[in-house]
C-alpha cells in the first residue's frame, strides 16, 4: 500500500506529537511519508490538495474544508500560547499606526488575529510575509517596525532585544473566554470516513505515546528544532501539546468556530464552521 503523505512543521510540538506515528510505534497505523515545511507553505500545500494529512492554520480553514476535514487530535489549541506583535523600540499599541509589519503568512491564524485586533484601533502602513524564523532578525535590524511572531519566538524574543507590544492570545482569551485555536490537523475527505477515523485514533495514540515516554522522541525533536536550546524545545512542547492536542473537544471546537465566525463577520474570510 502506498504511504500516506503527511505535512507538518519542524517545530518541537509537531515532531513530538508525530514521532511515534512516523517511527512505527503506533500499532496498526498506516505508513507515512513526511514533508517538513513552514506553516505558510503547509497552508499553500493544503490549498493545492497536495497532502493526505497536513498541519494548517485555523485561519486557512475557510479555503480548505471542501476537500479536508479537521481531525480531533494532533492540533494546536491552548491558553497562554498566542502570537505576539514585537517591536524593537518598545512602542505602545496606540503607537503602531503607520508601522511596517512582517507577518508569517496571510492565511495564518496569527495574521487573522492581528487583523481582528487591529480593526478600529490601528492602520498599518505595510504588511509583508516573511518565513517565521526571519521575522525577529528583520525587526531587530530595523527593516520593519513590528513583527508578528509564533512558535518558539514567544520564548526567544528577549534575546533579540525586542519588546512585546501586543499579546494577541491574551487579547483573544480576555475578549472571548476561550482558548486560542492556532493549528489544526486536516485529513483529505477522499480517504473515506473509516480511514479518517483510524487516522484520528493513530494520531491520538501517537500523542499518548509521546507523553508516556518523552525521552523516546528527544533526539528526533532536537534534530528538527532549528538549533533551539533543549530547555526552549521542552518549554515549547509543554505549552503547545496539551489536552486539546489529544482531543479537540467541545471547548476547542467552540474556540475555532468563534474565530471563524468573527472572521466572517469582519468580511475577512468565507463562512465555514466545524460540525459536532
Amino acid at each position: 500500500m502506498k504511504p500516506l503523505t503527511l505535512g507538518i512543521s519542524p517545530c518541537p510540538n509537531d515532531t513530538f506529537i508525530f514521532h511515534a506515528l512516523l517511527h512505527g510505534l503506533v500499532d496498526g497505523a498506516p505508513q507515512m511519508q513526511v514533508e517538513f515545511a513552514d506553516i505558510d507553505v503547509l497552508n499553500e500545500r493544503a490549498a493545492a490538495g497536495a497532502l493526505d494529512l497536513v498541519k494548517v492554520s485555523y485561519g486557512a480553514l475557510p479555503w480548505l474544508l471542501d476537500d479536508y476535514t479537521v481531525l480531533e487530535s494532533g492540533g494546536a489549541v491552548g491558553r497562554g500560547c498566542g502570537p505576539l506583535l514585537l517591536t524593537a523600540d518598545g512602542r505602545t499599541p496606540a503607537e503602531l499606526s503607520g508601522a511596517r509589519v512582517a507577518v508569517p503568512g496571510l492565511r495564518t491564524t496569527a495574521y487573522l488575529l492581528l487583523r481582528l485586533w487591529a480593526a478600529g484601533r490601528v492602520d498599518f502602513a505595510a504588511v509583508d510575509v516573511l518565513p517565521f524564523d526571519q521575522i525577529m532578525p528583520a525587526v531587530q535590524a530595523g527593516r520593519y517596525d513590528a513583527g508578528l511572531v509564533i512558535h518558539e519566538s514567544r520564548f526567544t524574543y528577549p534575546s533579540y532585544g525586542l519588546h512585546s507590544a501586543v499579546d494577541l492570545g491574551a487579547w483573544w482569551e480576555t475578549d472571548t473566554g476561550l482558548p486560542i485555536p492556532l493549528g489544526a490537523i486536516l485529513a483529505r475527505r477522499s480517504l473515506g470516513p473509516d480511514a479518517i477515523a483510524a487516522l484520528t485514533h493513530a494520531v491520538r495514540r501517537s500523542v499518548e505515546f509521546a507523553w508516556a515516554d518523552p525521552a523516546a522522541s528527544r533526539d528526533y525533536v532536537m534534530a528538527h528544532s532549528q538549533e533551539l536550546e533543549p530547555a526552549v524545545a521542552e518549554a515549547h512542547i509543554a505549552l503547545y501539546v496539551n489536552e486539546f492536542t489529544r482531543a479537540l473537544g467541545a471547548e476547542g471546537k467552540a474556540a475555532a468556530n468563534a474565530l471563524l465566525a468573527r472572521a466572517t463577520a469582519a468580511g475577512l474570510t468565507p463562512a465555514v464552521a466545524l460540525g459536532d
